[in-house]
């Protein structure tokens, strides 16, 4: 029977060792815990020029009188004129997808104009030329004095509303923009690591990054670190891909 006093030593003995190993399993976890919080980011960016392969471009004709019954056979006959002259220019009838037609009151407005000389109902139609054949748009949309000749008078589009080139098959280079992305990332992730006396470890967080699409000469848009599409439309038939992501990898001893 073991007496009280050796009892007393085991208990403390015991204290000790669990207090020992407490103190180890303690140590450990710490010093995992400080591996897992020693991590770099960077930011891995390809970029790859291509060219457009969808035209939208809307043609816009404008006609004006004083007796709305005219102006709409006048409008009609205009629309007429410019399907004529791109079914001319080998475009196919699928091609002309949208035609669009308003007719305005100038007088039945509060501030139209309503002098002598004034011509009150005016037509504005569109004609939405949508081609794959980028080269014959971009040849063509050079030509429009043709239609001037024939008599069309031709609206002013700015901006978006102009003829637009844009490149649809990103996800056909997708991967590859992805893998040299990711390249890019672990090579500067590397040289940090180098300068630092460290080594690059697994990838602690990734994003997927943003492509963007623009004009081969413009800047890229903002990314915002998720998976998104960012298109520029302009009327410029060159493009520039780029995707941007950022990366965040662990440094070991």
């Amino acid at each position: 029977m073991p007496t009280d006093r050796n009892f007393s030593i085991l208990l403390a003995l015991g204290i000790f060792l669990g207090m020992v190993l407490g103190a180890a399993i303690l140590g450990r976890s710490l010093e995992e815990i400080r591996k897992t919080e020693r991590y770099v980011t960077v930011k891995g960016f390809a970029e790859r020029d291509v060219k457009a392969d969808l035209a939208l471009w809307p043609i816009k004709v404008k006609t004006a009188g004083n007796n709305l019954s005219e102006v709409s056979q006048s409008s009609e006959q205009t629309r007429k004129k410019v399907v004529q002259f791109l079914s001319e220019k080998g475009f196919k009838p699928e091609e002309i997808v949208s035609q669009y037609l308003t007719v305005s009151d100038r007088q039945a407005t509060e501030y139209g104009a309503k002098g002598k000389d004034s011509l009150r109902y005016v037509a504005d139609a569109t004609i939405i030329l949508r081609s794959n054949n980028v080269d014959k748009v971009q040849q063509v949309s050079q030509t429009t004095d043709e239609l001037v000749s024939a008599g069309v008078v031709i609206s002013e589009s700015r901006g978006s509303e102009g003829l637009t080139y844009m490149f649809t098959k990103l996800n056909a280079i997708k991967p590859e923009m992805m893998a040299e992305a990711t390249k890019n990332a672990r090579a500067a992730a590397n040289q940090f690591a180098q300068d630092s006396g460290s080594k690059i470890g697994a990838i602690r967080k990734a994003s997927q990054g943003l492509f963007s699409v623009n004009e081969r000469d413009r800047a890229a848009g903002q990314a915002d670190g998720g998976e998104h599409y960012y298109y520029q439309q302009s009327s410029d038939i060159n493009k520039r891909v780029r995707v941007v992501l950022t990366i965040d990898y662990f440094l070991e001893h």
